[in-house]
């Protein structure tokens, strides 16, 4: 896959370069253009391909939404521990309505909000660049095609099954809507992103304050931030009481969960997060750092229209930072690819382009623009787009990491089939995994989150809810035998280990003392599991 991305790339970057004059003139040749930026997005998804951790605890809630259990965890037990309510419903709907598989539903519908968010990019890009000309610049939004189908992050979560797709969809699409002066739609798409991710939140105060000071401005009427309020509040404010009264609580679990951290702890791992980032994304910091330079040399537009553009163009770059400080301080996260500031490579890509030709209409038109001038936007495109490819190939964080991630996520679904097979329904299964393992330990079995996205952590789950067995592991098999037990559980329960048969692979279960012979009787009927003893 690794040399069929090369080629789509060299494919994407030969037929921009020779072909950039007739892509602006020509609709055959930019509907060209774009179907090979989307077959290059396609194949640089498939290069991934792995599923999230994290995902599977929403396919969870989704499968007890379809099994008519409602959008709980556990059966009976009302605990919020998604943060992406839009996604889960999105990915339900197709189990409930046609009994289709929700892994392979959520794999592609995520790939087709990639493609959906590079067509969406084009769009928007040519709405910003329009609104400044007075006409259509239809080339720099192909530009901006390019550059968000090479951007590492939104590839590797494109098929991951998580909500990062939807998300970038709905950044694109509610600067699209400003850009076309419908500020209803773009609060309905606010509040769409709002209930994809918490960040979401963050968008809705930079439009809001963005349209209340246009108004103040005279680019907008009074009644735009009217109607991008009503927009928004007709499905945030029902969500929002539904789910207060539901759950009984405002925030989830899952965002409580990093304040167990002390404020300065959970920033500095935050920039952490962010250094590592920084490093592998400096083409497209790069090119946001620029945008921003560009911008402030010339300050004011010198038609109302070039105002607006320009305006926009300093909300998207806002938004970005306002979303990497969001993520700081809440100190990013353990997956690979740097899943939450996936957003901001493809953000950064938009704006850049949108500033560079809304500042091209500004600029004094040449009667014979020289080639070399021509074509740099496309070969910064072009280039860029390529350092990105190599960055997701090469770069440890990266493919090397998520490939990883799917051996161990492959691991945890051989344990979570497992204990659905041979544990009995009702038994209660702690993890500090709860992902994989849950979705494919099934329904019929409690499962319990050690690190709090169940509600309990830590010693909690021993005293509150007596789990009949504990898996220790986050990664999968061990790679020898291990008799030792965590403290928390070692005054009421034993330790069980079980070789996986035909491997040198372990495994290391706690079992609660007054069952533990019951199931580890039930659990070494397996064949693909033996239980070996520990030494005396």
């Amino acid at each position: 896959m690794v040399v069929a991305l090369v080629v789509a790339w060299s494919a994407v970057a030969i037929f921009v370069l020779v072909a950039w004059p007739k892509i602006g003139a020509d609709k055959g040749w930019r509907a060209a253009a774009l179907m090979l930026t989307l077959g290059f997005s396609l194949v640089h998804q498939l290069v991934f391909s792995t599923i999230a951790e994290d995902a599977y605890i929403t396919f969870r809630y989704a499968q007890n939404i379809a099994d008519g259990n409602g959008p709980v965890f556990n059966t009976g037990e009302r605990i919020e521990g998604y943060t992406n309510f839009l996604w889960m419903i999105v990915i339900a709907l197709p189990k409930a309505a046609f009994g289709a598989d929700i892994e392979t539903s959520a794999v592609v519908l995520g790939i087709l909000a990639t493609l959906g968010a590079v067509l969406l990019a084009y769009v928007t890009v040519n709405r910003v660049v329009a609104r400044a000309a007075g006409e259509p610049r239809p080339a720099y939004g192909v530009a901006a095609a390019v550059l968000v189908a090479g951007a590492g992050g939104l590839a590797a979560y494109g098929g991951s099954g998580t909500e990062t797709p939807l998300f970038v969809l709905l950044l694109f699409g509610v600067f699209a809507a400003l850009a076309a002066r419908r500020p209803v739609v773009a609060g309905v798409l606010v509040a769409f992103a709002m209930m994809t991710r918490p960040a979401g939140i963050l968008l809705a105060v930079l439009v809001g304050c963005w349209l209340v000071v246009a108004a103040l401005r005279r680019r907008y009427t009074w009644w735009s931030p009217v109607g991008w309020l009503l927009g928004g509040l007709v499905f945030a404010a029902p969500w929002t009481a539904w789910r207060v009264t539901y759950y009984d609580h405002v925030l989830p679990t899952s965002v409580v969960i990093p304040f167990d951290l002390g404020i300065q702890s959970r920033i500095d791992r935050g920039w952490q997060y962010l250094s590592g980032f920084s490093v592998v994304h400096q083409g497209f910091l790069l090119l946001g750092l620029i945008s921003v330079v560009a911008l402030s040399l010339r300050r004011t537009g010198r038609t109302p229209h070039e105002a607006e553009a320009r305006s926009l163009t300093w909300l998207m770059l806002g938004t970005a930072v306002a979303l990497t400080g969001f993520v700081v301080f809440f100190g990013g996260d353990a997956a690979p690819a740097w899943r939450l500031l996936a957003p901001i490579p493809p953000l950064l890509s938009v704006a850049a382009v949108s500033v560079y030709g809304v500042l091209m209409v500004a600029a004094k038109p040449s009667p014979r623009p020289r080639p070399p001038i021509r074509l740099l936007m496309p070969a910064a495109a072009v280039t860029l787009s390529g350092l990105a490819v190599l960055v997701s190939v090469f770069s440890p964080e990266m493919l090397g990491r998520v490939r990883a991630w799917h051996d161990h996520g492959a691991q945890m679904e051989e344990i979570g089939r497992w204990l659905d097979a041979y544990l009995p329904p009702g038994s209660v299964v702690s993890t500090s995994a709860p992902g994989v393992l849950s979705y494919h330990a099934g329904t019929q079995l409690q499962i319990v989150g050690v690190r709090g996205q169940t509600e309990e952590v830590g010693e909690a789950v021993v005293s509150r809810r007596h789990p009949t067995i504990a898996v220790i592991t986050d990664s999968g098999y061990a790679a020898k035998q291990s008799c030792v037990i965590d403290p928390a559980y070692a005054a009421r329960y034993r330790v069980a280990t079980f070789a996986r048969e035909g491997s040198s692979s372990w495994i290391t279960v706690f079992l609660r003392a007054d069952v533990e012979r019951v199931v580890r009787a039930a659990l070494d009927r397996s064949p693909d599991f033996r239980h070996v003893p520990c030494p005396a």
